[in-house]
C-alpha cells in the first residue's frame, strides 16, 4: 500500500502521486484500475466509451501502463478499490494529529513501513512487504526524471510585480518575468520555477500560507521609466543620495525691516470703524 494526502486533487498532483507511488513500489505496474475519477475519465460517450483525460492518457502512454475503470453500478470493482481508503481512514486518519502537509506525509510514510504493509493481509494471507519482494519483478523500470519533468510542473503566470502564487503562498521571479506563463516543480522542500525549460528561479517550501518570498536580483536592471512602470508603479526604489543643496541662512531682523507695522490701534476702533462701513 502507498499513501499521500494532498490539498488539492487535480489532474497535476494526481499525476505526481502516481510518480511517488512507483518509486515506493520500486517499478511501475502493468495495470492500474480507477473508480472513474475525473483525472483519469472525464466521461463517457453515447456508447459507453469512456473520454480520457488527455494529459492523464499521455502520461499513461509515456510510462507504459494499462488504465482499467471500474465498471459503473458493479459494487464487485469498485469495493477493491475502496476497501483501502476504509483501512487507511479507520486505522491511519481517526485521530491523527499533525502540524502541516509535510508532517502528515511523514508520519503516512511511518506507518506504511512499520503497520500497514508488515501487518497480515486479509485476502492474501501474506505480509504486503513480503508479496511486494516477489512482484517486483514484474514491474517496469521508472523513465529518468528528465523525460517526465514536464508531468512535474504546473503552469502559472506571474504577477506584473514578479511573484508566482502556488499553494497559498507567492514566489518571487525576475521582473522580465512579470505578465508571461512559467512553469512550477514543487516537493516537500523547494519550489523550483521554469520558463522555456530553464530554471529561474528556486526558493525554500513554506509550511505555512500567505507568505512571500523574493528571489536574488528579482528588480535588478528594471527601467525606472517606459513600460515597466505602468506595471510596477506601486514599487518603490532606492536610488542614490541626492547632492546636498546649501541654503543661505539670514536673520529674522532682516525680514521684519521689509514689513510695515503700522501703529498698534485698540480692538474698539477696529470695531467702530467697522460697523461705520468706513473700513473693512
Amino acid at each position: 500500500m502507498y499513501v499521500e494526502f494532498i490539498r488539492k486533487a487535480d489532474t497535476a498532483s494526481f499525476i505526481r502521486c502516481h510518480l511517488n507511488a512507483f518509486a515506493y513500489f520500486g517499478g511501475i505496474t502493468q495495470t492500474i484500475l480507477y473508480d472513474n475519477t475525473k483525472q483519469v475519465v472525464l466521461e463517457r460517450d453515447q456508447t459507453g466509451a469512456p473520454v480520457w483525460n488527455p494529459q492523464f492518457l499521455d502520461f499513461s502512454l509515456r510510462l507504459g501502463f494499462a488504465l482499467r475503470l471500474c465498471r459503473p453500478y458493479r459494487p464487485r470493482t469498485k469495493g477493491k478499490v475502496e476497501s483501502g481508503v476504509g483501512y487507511v481512514e479507520k486505522n491511519f486518519w481517526l485521530g491523527a494529529q499533525f502540524v502541516d502537509e509535510a508532517d502528515l506525509n511523514r508520519q503516512a510514510r511511518s506507518w506504511l513501513d512499520h503497520i500497514a504493509n508488515q501487518r497480515v493481509h486479509g485476502t492474501t494471507r501474506e505480509r504486503p512487504m513480503d508479496r511486494l519482494h516477489q512482484e517486483q519483478a514484474s514491474l517496469a523500470p521508472t523513465p529518468p526524471i528528465e523525460s517526465i519533468a514536464v508531468f512535474l510542473r504546473e503552469s502559472r503566470k506571474a504577477s506584473w510585480d514578479s511573484f508566482v502564487s502556488y499553494a497559498g503562498n507567492f514566489y518571487g521571479v525576475p521582473w522580465t518575468y512579470a505578465g508571461q506563463t512559467v512553469e512550477v516543480q514543487a516537493d516537500s522542500v523547494t519550489v523550483q520555477i521554469f520558463s522555456g525549460g530553464v530554471r529561474i528561479a528556486t526558493h525554500p517550501r513554506s509550511a505555512q500560507r500567505g507568505a512571500r518570498f523574493v528571489t536574488d536580483q528579482q528588480y535588478d536592471g528594471m527601467p525606472a521609466g517606459g513600460a515597466a512602470t505602468r506595471r510596477t508603479t506601486h514599487l518603490a526604489f532606492q536610488t542614490e543620495a541626492l547632492p546636498e543643496v546649501q541654503v543661505e541662512q539670514r536673520s529674522l531682523a532682516e525680514y521684519a525691516a521689509l514689513v510695515a507695522v503700522p501703529d498698534a490701534v485698540s480692538l474698539d476702533e477696529v470695531l467702530a470703524d467697522v460697523f461705520r462701513g468706513e473700513s473693512a
